[in-house]
């Protein structure tokens, strides 16, 4: 492994010991500095954000024995119901401790066999579908901070492929609230076939995805809808969305039956039967969460008398990430950072998550 000096024995860590609540996650200042092994780098992480993935999987609500969305409460204890050996995103038994985060950006300080030393020192964004782990068999990935330990730590390890040059003014901060949240939702608008001029309906539009999947989907020339809380719709507006729907509004009142040509999803939960009601016939679907529930209504007949396609959205297409990286650099998209907290305020910057009571992503600094 060829290395910078500096690098330390030990780092500080926030380690998830099992599922559950806010105990579970224990920070640590001894925890071993990883090593770079045959393709990989060694990254010093500069900032991480916080998502609902980072959540879902201490609380265990991927387990198929949960049934409810993504509440705050069963957000800060952990569900009842879910059991160890599938709650995770593959649907594997999860291995603790493990150190979570799925949005990484750094500076590559070390590099292991078979990768170029001249990468040390390229600030960095990480591919949190990690695909080259599995050797690129479609539709599946190692998720970074699930499947292996990602960047609420000073250091983590990838493999280098997944680790993308930057090259922009943004802070580091900034760079943190992209990797999870913007893939998710260009992967959702790349497989659902979005095009310039069509109409798209965009749920949970003031969170990290759903902010994501409004500036994305305004770049490529679409007609953006968007479903926020009153109190966030300005802001959403300013991100692009041209209409907005009320949360508890039907969005074909607002928007009227059969209007839309594609639906960005990460809501899911008692109200999913209308988003289908609003597709045009031939529609597209796209999916890639369910906070307010996973078990929906389905009417087959509304499926297929309307000729729908209903998509679900995980694993990254190839060029989804170099795609976002292109478009961070050339200020195609702007971040929307809402706070920044040190990583050994973890348990804080979950709960203001848990609480929705912001636009955007929140973000933890590890030095």
């Amino acid at each position: 492994m060829r290395s910078i000096a500096d690098i330390p024995k030990t780092m500080k860590a926030v380690l998830l010991t099992g599922y559950g609540g806010f105990d579970r996650l224990e920070y640590r200042e001894d925890v071993p500095v990883p090593a770079a092994r045959a393709g990989e780098v060694l990254i010093r992480v500069a900032a991480a954000g916080v998502n609902n993935t980072d959540i879902n999987t201490r609380s265990g609500w991927y387990s198929k024995g949960v049934t409810e969305g993504t509440t705050a409460d069963a957000g800060q204890s952990g569900f009842a119901g879910a059991k160890a050996g599938d709650a995770g995103w593959t649907g594997e038994k999860r291995k603790f401790p493990l150190i979570q985060g799925a949005d990484v950006c750094g500076r590559i300080v070390a590099v292991g066999s078979g990768v170029d030393a001249a990468r040390i020192g390229q600030r960095v964004l990480v591919e949190p579908a990690l695909r080259e782990p599995v050797g690129w068999r479609p539709y599946e990935a190692w998720y970074l901070g699930s499947e292996c330990n990602g960047g609420f730590a000073e250091y983590v390890t990838v493999p280098a492929v997944h680790a993308y040059k930057v090259a922009c003014g943004l802070s580091d901060a900034e760079l943190a609230t992209f990797p999870c949240a913007y893939s998710a939702a260009l992967n959702m608008i790349t497989r659902a076939g979005l095009g310039e001029g069509e109409s798209v309906l965009i749920t949970g539009a003031s969170g990290g995805v759903g902010s994501a999947a409004v500036q994305l989907a305004k770049r490529l020339g679409a007609k953006v809808a968007a479903i926020a809380n009153a109190a966030k719709a300005e802001q959403v507006k300013s991100l692009g969305a041209e209409r907005i729907v009320l949360r508890d509004e039907n969005p074909g009142d607002r928007l009227g039956a059969e209007s839309m040509d594609v639906v960005i999803d990460v809501v899911g939960g008692p109200g999913w039967p209308l988003l289908l009601d609003v597709l045009k016939r031939g529609g597209r679907y796209a999916v890639s969460g369910a906070i307010a529930g996973p078990i929906v209504e389905l009417d087959l007949r509304t499926l297929y008398l309307k000729d729908l396609r209903l998509l679900g959205c995980t694993v990254l297409e190839r060029e989804v990430f170099a795609d976002l990286v292109g478009a961070i650099e050339r200020g195609e998209i702007k971040p929307v950072l809402a706070k920044t907290y040190p990583l050994r305020d973890i348990v804080k910057a979950q709960r203001e998550f848990l609480g929705k009571g912001f636009v955007g992503k929140l973000v933890l600094l590890p030095h």
